[in-house]
């Protein structure tokens, strides 16, 4: 016992007594990635907060301090609020359609067989797409008239400018620009699973339903996990659809809080309290995303 306390004293004087340089040659390895960060994330961050305290011009530069009114003006608004639930309304639709995708393609790919690669790479091509040019493409498949959506289904519904079924659109057109990341995520996790489990399942007599439900689906937890948390902060930035596709509207039917901030600052020029929604924005994703971790670790998420 005194021999081992004597060398963990000697241990604690060794690595006390490194030269200096030693202490500082790890900084200095990481201090581009730092600067980077802090001129390009943490100093924008900074200014945004202090910005979201001001009244500003319509160059963006500070005018007024107002404290928090632009926060006060913020949750008084009932566009704020629409845009609160439309946010969450599209983040809903963006995750479950963008999991299930990704999740289904993948176990599509699980076996062998002759043209996979073929498969694999049209499931995985939402990666490589803009997301405006494919939106500019969705808005002639969804077009009243000349669309191909209406002539498969044989409807005749304006889908981007009918506030019923507009978010539904752009939600569905997000949720499969994140697939094709998904199906990779998913793809990696399903080679991983040891086939010998489903062997010895097919001996016990399981069909395939209790295949997915007994092995696969409890085997991709930690990447089921990742994936929904991925995808819900993708949602929550989700723009440039929506601006090509609707603009926000019809009225404020896809008014989802990114893009009301780009309405208030850019169209708008009221720069601090779009700055204020900046912030409450960044705030609802660290909560949301605290919750789900806290959540998971708790071991409350039951397949």
């Amino acid at each position: 016992m005194e021999a081992s306390k004597k060398s963990k004293k000697f241990q604690g004087i060794k690595i006390s007594q490194r030269p200096l340089t030693e202490k500082i040659e790890p900084l200095l390895y990481l201090s581009p990635a730092l600067l980077l960060l802090g001129i390009f994330l943490f100093w924008p961050f900074f200014q945004t907060i202090i910005r979201s305290l001001h009244i500003t011009d319509n160059l963006g530069r500070n005018a007024l301090f107002v404290g928090l009114e632009n926060y006060i003006e913020l949750f008084k608004s009932s566009s704020f609020h629409n845009s609160l639930i439309v946010t969450i309304l599209f983040v809903f639709i963006v995750v479950i359609v963008g999991v299930l995708l990704g999740f289904f393609t993948a176990l599509l790919c699980q076996r062998t067989f002759p043209g996979i690669r073929l498969f694999s790479a049209a499931y995985a091509l939402p990666i490589a797409i803009a997301t405006s040019g494919i939106a500019l493409v969705f808005q002639v498949m969804l077009n009243q008239s000349i669309g191909i959506v209406n002539q498969i289904l044989g409807t005749d519904i304006n889908w981007l400018a009918d506030p019923t079924y507009a978010l539904l659109s752009i939600g569905i057109l997000t949720g499969w620009l994140n697939s094709g990341l998904n199906f990779l995520y998913f793809s990696a996790g399903l080679s991983s699973i040891d086939e010998s489990l489903y062997e010895s399942a097919s001996i016990d007599g399981a069909n395939w339903w209790n295949k997915i439900r007994h092995i696969t689906i409890p085997s991709l937890k930690p990447i089921t996990f990742f994936v929904v948390v991925t995808n819900i902060i993708n949602a929550f930035q989700g723009f440039a659809q929506i601006r090509i596709l609707t603009g926000g509207g019809p009225g404020e039917s896809t008014n989802v809080i990114v893009y009301d901030i780009y309405r208030n600052a850019f169209m708008n020029y009221r720069y601090g309290y779009a700055s204020a929604e900046s912030i409450v924005l960044f705030v609802i994703v660290v909560i949301l995303t605290i919750i789900i971790f806290k959540v998971n670790k708790g071991g409350r998420i039951n397949v």
